[in-house]
């Protein structure tokens, strides 16, 4: 793990320990009082097995590859207007130092939406995994890279105990081999190496036919238009992570009818 994935990180790592200041491990359990789940894990499953194409928009103001991305930043009206396109669930960037995100855009989507809400972020201590379900995500993003076996299987169990779903995010071939071994159902293939931001359209699906079909693939990044989408479809995926395409066009709504082919 070298270059712009280490130092996000090693921030935050550093944002962790202040963090755990203010409050404790043990203050964030006593503050989870609701279990429900927006069902972020079946709604893909059902999509795979119905291949019916879903999308999982990402809302983001920046990112270390695009920089600004929208400069006047309000989550929850991209969020309406998502729901509003017949969208399946809604990713939110929550890390601030390079996607300038926060926690609160959790609960304020969740307020303005009825969709199930992915924190898409750097996990890397359980202490993230309550703050998910404070602020009102229904799954968690987990980066196979940067974790070992141990702590992904630890993470997937407290998760499971907050009746919160995971999404395994894998890039290359020897991630594939741990995905497998671990076994959790539910697996992003990221088009992007987040160690130098490249991207590689095909990836998905080059490492798709390592997986049987008990697995439930979500191909992300780079994704722009239906043409690409129907070349995933006739790989076997039918589930998408798509932001910058959405968040960049002129219109959001007609954007993802464009990708949905309607």
């Amino acid at each position: 793990m070298t270059n712009i994935l280490n130092e996000i990180c090693r921030q935050k790592e550093i944002s962790l320990i202040e963090e755990k200041k203010r409050y404790s491990y043990k203050t964030l359990e006593k503050l989870i009082d609701n279990k429900k789940n927006r069902s972020f894990k079946k709604l893909l499953i059902n999509s795979q097995s119905e291949q019916n194409n879903n999308i999982i928009a990402e809302i983001k103001k920046a990112s270390p590859s695009a920089g600004i991305i929208i400069e006047n930043y309000i989550p929850e009206n991209i969020a309406i207007k998502y729901e509003q396109s017949g969208v399946g669930a809604i990713s939110i960037l929550t890390e601030q130092n390079f996607f300038k995100g926060s926690l609160d855009h959790l609960s304020i989507i969740h307020n303005n939406s009825n969709l199930p809400i992915l924190r898409k972020d750097f996990i890397i201590d359980p202490y993230q995994i309550l703050q998910s379900k404070i602020y009102n995500a229904d799954a968690i993003l987990l980066i196979i890279s940067i974790l070992s076996d141990n702590q992904i299987k630890e993470f997937i169990d407290i998760a499971n105990s907050y009746n919160l779903d995971c999404l395994l995010e894998v890039h290359a071939v020897d991630e594939v081999d741990r995905a497998l071994k671990i076994g959790y159902p539910i697996i992003g293939i990221n088009n992007r190496n987040l160690q130098n931001l490249d991207i590689n359209n095909d990836n998905s699906i080059n490492l798709i036919s390592n997986f049987s079909k008990e697995f439930t693939i979500v191909a992300e990044s780079g994704i722009k238009n239906h043409d690409q989408i129907k070349k995933y479809n006739d790989a076997g995926i039918f589930n998408f992570l798509i932001g910058e395409a959405i968040l960049k066009s002129n219109m959001i709504e007609d954007k993802i009818k464009e990708l949905k082919g309607l």
